[in-house]
């Protein structure tokens, strides 16, 4: 390459997104201990991202948002089962989920040892999962939701524009939003209502969040998402 020759940084666009009260939901990926909790038991490698971001938090904040605005709320939640670990073969951290046993359901029938399990939702974000109107969509297995019902779910409610927080960062909600982007959804991903793991060989979250920008059709901050949930319901006043 000539020394004269100069290298363009392209500016990338911000598409945007416009809340309709009637097309959009909020979904919530993996809002569970084993993400979220000091106990769970991949804490030792999220923690440090997950306080960085005040994650739990806000992850709360986007759930009090659904139900204060009368947004559909979906979560979409990672569980395994006993024959779940009869796998023959998977990747890097599916081997290291089943390793550790994360997300582990003693049966996919029963509840037994479920409550307050690793696979369990954080006990502060039940009052807003456990109203009855809450959709709890059927457990996806690896990182994405094509193998279950959340996209189903959506279309059932006609909802095609989604505000998206959860756990992992780069894995689970990237996959999320890669799908949904997919199947024809508007997303909009809320950068600190998630968090990543710190490995020796990277930060998930940072690598996240530039795949979230040159991908989604915005990213907000959970402050920013109040203030555009204020706009398109009450013209920027409180309500």
């Amino acid at each position: 390459m000539s020394q004269n020759t100069e290298i363009k940084v392209m500016t990338l666009p911000l598409p945007g997104m416009t809340i309709d009260s009637e097309r959009t939901a909020i979904v919530i990926v993996d809002p569970q201990n084993d993400f979220l909790s000091p106990n769970g038991v991949a804490w030792g490698v999220v923690g440090e991202s997950v306080t960085e971001n005040n994650t739990i938090a806000n992850i709360a904040t986007l759930m009090k948002a659904a139900k204060d605005y009368n947004l559909p709320l979906f979560i979409s939640p990672h569980y395994y089962y006993p024959t779940d670990y009869g796998w023959k073969f998977g990747g890097a951290v599916e081997k290291l989920m089943h390793s550790i046993r994360m997300f582990n359901r003693q049966d996919s029938l029963k509840l037994e040892g479920f409550i307050g399990s690793g696979a369990d939702c954080l006990e502060q974000y039940k009052a807003y999962i456990d109203d009855g109107f809450t959709i709890i969509c059927s457990p996806h297995k690896i990182y994405g939701p094509e193998n279950n019902d959340l996209i189903l779910q959506l279309r059932k409610q006609k909802v095609d524009k989604v505000i998206l927080g959860g756990m992992s960062a780069n894995l689970c909600v990237e996959s999320h939003l890669r799908e949904l982007l997919e199947q024809g959804f508007e997303v909009a991903v809320v950068i600190d209502a998630t968090a990543g793991a710190k490995v020796s060989e990277g930060d998930g979250y940072q690598a996240a969040l530039i795949n979230f920008r040159m991908i989604a059709n915005t990213v907000w901050t959970t402050e920013e998402t109040l203030r555009v949930l204020r706009q398109s319901f009450c013209g920027g006043s409180n309500c």
